[in-house]
Formats: structure tokens, sequence, C-alpha cells
């Protein structure tokens, strides 16, 4: 879904390409940032390697491991080829490699690419790029050798994009807000004349999700909620829009994504439509939804895959681990999946070729590439990403706990413990970090934090809190609205679970967290002190009024469910009451702060109005604020700084043994 906040992410900037005319955004949120707060920012940061193998490491070689992963693997429609992400230069770059492996190749140069699409006839890849976090993107097109590279739509300062799908080779669909800053409109473009025609007027949040092989629909969906949408066909022919699924109990339909058969007569897709999961379910445009399969937890990522669309294939979510699913069309069988390294799958493929390509990111894996051979079965690894000298048997394993909270709701969380307190019984001290979203999941992906920490004796908890997805709809939803502090009180009901089962040293707690996880360490620290010792608190919100009211476009559809609309008087008293900046003089800890100035999301004034609070009751509120970045930290020299920062901040406040 199109949310407001996202977790934070993992030397050199390189020569611009094409992005580098992207409109320049106004830095600082709304109002500009505030230069008369004393502030740290980042300067060159070198790295500082110490020898291969030693333990702990320097957070560098975390970091360094974490960007030599791959990310988002697709494969050429000819199934020769895998495009992905790659950050070996410092910055998210697009790169092509062989699918049976061998040297990659850098296409872009630039500050950074934010999504990318193989063009039809396998010639070229689109890519969109913003500038420098700001989200405003332009779409450019670059051949597979990278020689050949032209801007398809330069940026604009109202337009928010989000790209949706190729109808052909040289016409494309997408969302953006370009005609009035605030809705997202529907937009068909011809990349040859660099010409857009506007197609359908939206309300808030309407996203192209996929067009149908003939061209004629596109799938649209609208934004209910952080969690839910409406799905529509839009017929191009008519211009008229069709209403698939409109529940009055809000469902999801699209983050799975829409998969077309060959004859455009239907699709599938992932739903939890009068179901607690999202289930594999078929669309037929004559006949409607029918259930294909069921399982225990969210299905994900599902694709039409093979010569003759014969391959349906999705992935299971098995408490934050993927599990892949073959099923050959034509004999209705599931095919066996050849063993794969654990952690989470992202998928892709096409009805070109008969390649699957698989990354693979898990707790000891940064980004690996596996190419399946649909045919006969045979996976390849293509591309083995590189731990920067880590030891592998070093890296932490998480648990996952589950406890009970006081209204009886059952929570879970990964713990990733110390090696050196499990062998001498000791209890470390413990560091929660509270993914973004609020609907969001902690897996058990490679964190270059986290096993940094925990190399150095702080056991890490990452909690899934209610309201976090991969639990089913009912416990996604709990903390809707009115119910927003039952999630905040979960933390505090954590842990105590983690105290009386004695797996930490609960009274050297610290709590952080970016973007939603930046408000949960403000909330927890002011609404229940006493708790944790200290907080990291990364973009995070400080006031909902405000940040309500100034939401950037792509954020207001799904306020309305999530928060509430703040127009109403009702939601504008709530918030009024219950937001962190109310409570902060309770604020008796040191806290840690950091912004993005080009932060679009959440406006930095937030933070600054937290930084000034805290000092005035004489309460060390360290600031770091990053003026290249937006809603988290993209570029390698500003996440050496700042998890250096965050480092040496926790290891003192927590009291860590050297």
């Amino acid at each position: 879904m199109k949310t407001r906040f996202i977790s934070v992410t993992l030397l050199i900037t390189l020569s611009m390409s094409l992005n580098a005319f992207a409109q320049q955004a106004v830095s600082g949120g709304a109002a500009g940032f505030d230069e008369s707060l004393s502030a740290i920012e980042p300067g060159a940061e070198a790295l500082s390697l110490s020898p291969a193998g030693d333990y702990p490491a320097d957070i560098s070689r975390y970091i360094l491991a974490s960007n030599l992963g791959a990310r988002n693997a697709r494969i050429s429609p000819d199934g020769e080829l895998l495009a992905f992400i790659w950050a070996v230069t410092g910055a998210r770059q697009l790169w092509v490699t062989a699918q049976s492996g061998g040297q990659p190749t850098q296409l872009t140069f630039g500050n950074g690419v934010t999504n990318f699409r193989w063009s039809p006839d396998g010639q070229s890849l689109f890519y969109s790029a913003d500038n420098n976090g700001d989200e405003r993107e332009a779409y450019y097109k670059i051949s597979k050798d990278g020689t050949k590279e032209e801007e398809l739509l330069p940026s604009t300062s109202s337009g928010f994009r989000v790209f949706g799908d190729f109808l052909n080779e040289h016409t494309i669909a997408y969302a953006s807000t370009e005609r009035n800053g605030l809705d997202f409109d529907i937009y068909v473009a011809n990349t040859k004349t660099q010409t857009s025609e506007l197609v359908h007027q939206g309300k808030f949040g309407f996203f192209v999700e996929s067009a149908s092989p003939d061209g004629r629909y596109l799938a649209l969906s609208e934004t209910v909620g952080e969690d839910s949408d409406n799905l529509y066909l839009f017929d191009l022919n008519t211009k008229r829009l069709i209403t698939v699924s409109q529940p009055e109990r809000r469902a999801n339909h699209t983050d799975a994504g829409i998969a077309w058969t060959p004859d455009s007569k239907g699709f599938y897709l992932a739903s939890n439509l009068e179901r607690n999961f999202t289930a594999l379910m078929h669309y037929s445009l004559a006949d409607g939804f029918s259930l294909i399969h069921e399982a225990q937890g969210d299905v994900e990522d599902v694709f039409l895959c093979g010569e003759n669309a014969n391959y349906l294939i999705w992935n299971e979510n098995k408490g934050g681990y993927s599990n892949l699913n073959v099923r050959k069309l034509d004999t209705q069988k599931d095919l066996s999946v050849q063993s794969l390294p654990e952690g989470d799958y992202v998928l892709d493929c096409n009805q070109q070729s008969n390649k699957l390509a698989i990354t693979i990111n898990g707790w000891k894996t940064p980004g690996d590439i596996y190419v399946r051979d649909l045919l006969i079965g045979a996976v390849s690894h293509s591309f083995k990403s590189s731990l920067a000298g880590l030891a592998a048997d070093r890296l932490v394993q998480p648990e996952s706990i589950t406890m009970t909270a006081r209204d009886g709701v059952t929570l879970q969380g990964l713990l990733y413990t110390p090696a050196k307190t499990k062998d001498d019984n000791s209890k470390p001290p413990v560091l929660f970090r509270v993914h973004g979203g609020p609907t969001a999941q902690s897996k058990p992906t490679f964190s270059a934090s986290t096993q940094y920490l925990v190399g150095k004796g702080i056991a890490v908890f990452l909690p899934n809190v209610r309201g976090s997805t991969g639990f089913g709809h009912r416990y996604t939803t709990l903390d809707d609205q009115e119910k927003r502090l039952d999630s905040i009180r979960d933390l505090v009901d954590m842990l105590a679970h983690l105290r009386k089962e004695g797996l930490v040293d609960a009274d050297r707690a610290a709590v952080a967290g970016g973007s939603y996880g930046g408000y949960a360490v403000n909330a927890v620290l002011s609404s229940y002190p006493g708790r944790f010792i200290a907080g990291a608190s990364l973009f995070g919100v400080a006031d909902w009024v405000t940040a309500l009211r100034i939401a950037s476009p792509a954020l207001k559809a799904s306020d309305r469910i999530e928060y509430g609309d703040i127009t109403e008087q009702k939601w504008l008293d709530f918030y009024t009451q219950q937001s962190p900046i109310r409570l902060a003089d309770k604020i008796d800890v040191p806290v840690l702060f950091s912004h993005g100035v080009m932060d679009p999301r959440i406006d930095i004034a937030e933070t600054e109005v937290m930084v000034r609070t805290l000092r005035n009751n004489g309460i060390e509120a360290p600031f770091i604020r990053i003026p290249d970045e937006g809603h988290g930290w993209r570029k390698l020299h500003n996440q050496l700084f700042y998890y250096r920062q965050e480092a040496e901040f926790l290891e003192r406040v927590l009291k860590v043994k050297q």
C-alpha cells in the first residue's frame, strides 16, 4: 500500500546522469528548516575497517554488507538478463547481469533509482528517480547496455508520481498529483512523443496496478486506509470505471499484485475479502471471484509465469519467512520447490520465458538472486551477495517471541540475543527497534544496525505491535483511530514480558524507530515514563494535528481511515490532546533525534519541536540533521555517519561494557 511511513533503510556521489535535471524541491518541509537550531550534520564520512574476520567489526562492514545485497531483481522478456538495484557505489543504481551469472554492468550513475521495469521488447529499461529523496519522480529510458538514455517525463513541483504499467512499447500508465498537488489521477503517456493524457480524475489515492494484455483495461486501486483498497477496472475504450470490489468491511486486493491471463478475461490476485488472511483468488470479468488457495498466513507476490502462462507462482508469509509455491496449471499439480535460503522473497517472471527470478533477503543473506527454470525445476544461484568480510557464523538468527498483552491480544516480535550473554548467562541490555508503517512487519531480514549492536553486546528486539501486517486483517486494524495508543502500550507489555522471562536486562532498555517508529518512540517515552531509559527517534511525528494537515499527497487518502479526518472537530480535539508533543514534558531520558531536510512525508518541524522542548527542560537531545536526504538514509556516507552516532549514543546510555 502507499503508506506514510517506511522503515529506515540502509561514499560516493558519482557524476550525475539525466536525473540530475529533476526539479529541485524546497528543502525543510512546509516551512523550511530552522537553521538557528543547533544540529550535527554529516561531513565527508570515511570507511573505517578493521581486518576482515575481526569481531565485533566496525559498523562500516555491516552497512557495506547491506549495500552489497541485490534488491528487486527483474528478468528480461527473453529470460537472459537480470536487472536489479545495487548500492555497491553508495547509491541505489540500476545494474544488469546475465541470468546465468557473471560480472554485473552498471547502467545509471545519478543520485539514486527509485523504481524500474523492463520495456516490453526487452531492449531497454524504464526507470524513475527523484532528487535527494524529495519523491517527485522523473521518468527515464536507458538501453540494456547503458549506452543510450533519454528523459521521458520530467519531474514537476506538484507531481508525486506512482508508476503503473506498460500498455505497449511506447505507452505507459501511471498515477500523479500534477493536476492539483493533492489528488492522484490516472494518466496515459506516449513516451515517444513525451505527451500525457489525464484519463481518470481521482479523489485522494487512485493507482494503476496492472494493464490487461490487450491494452483495454487498467486495474486500479483506491486507497482505503494503509492496509486496504477498493479495486476497479478502467475501460480505456469507453473511459468507464467498473467496480470490481468495494466491500463494506475493507479488504486488500492488490499488495500481492495483479496477474492477468493472456486472454485478458481475468486475473489472479491475493485478497482478504471476507477473510482474515489474504488468499489466492481468481477474478473473471464474466463470473467474478473464485477461491484458488487459502493459506494459514498471507499470500504474497502472485505471478502468472512461463510460455502459455502455464505456471501460477505465489509466496506465503510464514512468520515473516517466505514459502515459495509453484503450480502447473495444465495439470493442476503443485511442483516441489528446491530448497532455498530462508528469508523474505521478492519474485519476478514474465510470459515470454520460462525463468523465475527470486531475490532473497535473510538474516545472513543481504540480497542474493536465484533463477528457477520452470520447465525442468533447476535452480541457479545467479548473484551472490558479499558479507564485506564479516564471518557468517557470527551473525545472529532471531528468535520469534510471542506474549499476551494486558487486554488479551497475542503479540509477536523478533529477539536477537548476543552470543556471549548466552554463554555466560548474563542478561544484556536491549534496544527495541519499532518498524515504520504502521502497516508493516518486522521480518528476519539482514539488518546492519541490528547485527552490529548484537555484536557489541546489546540485544535487539523488533516488535510487531498491533497494527502490523502479516498477522491477519483483524490484527492490522487493532490500532485504528482511537485505538492508536493501544499499540504504544504494547511496547510496555512486551518489555514486561522480556523482563519476566529473564531474557534481557529490562532496566537497561532503550527504544528506537524511524518514521512511524519515530512517532512510537516519542509516544512511549512521553506516555509511559520510567520504562525505557533512552530513545532514538528518526523523522517521527510529534504533533498529529500539524502532521495530518500538511501530509504529502500520497498520504491523505489513507490517513482518513488510519487516523481519522483531521478536518473534523472530533479528530482535531483527539490529536490535540493525544499527540506526543502535548506530553513531552514527561520525557526525562536522553533522546537522539534525526531528520532529513528533504523529507516530503514528515515535516522536519516535527523533530525540531521535540528537540527544543527537551532541551528547554534540561534533557539531553542531540539532533542529527541531514541536508541531502528525504524520508530515510539512502546514501552510504549518511548511513555511516548516522549509525556510528547512534551506536555511540546507545553504548553510552545503556552502559555497555567494552
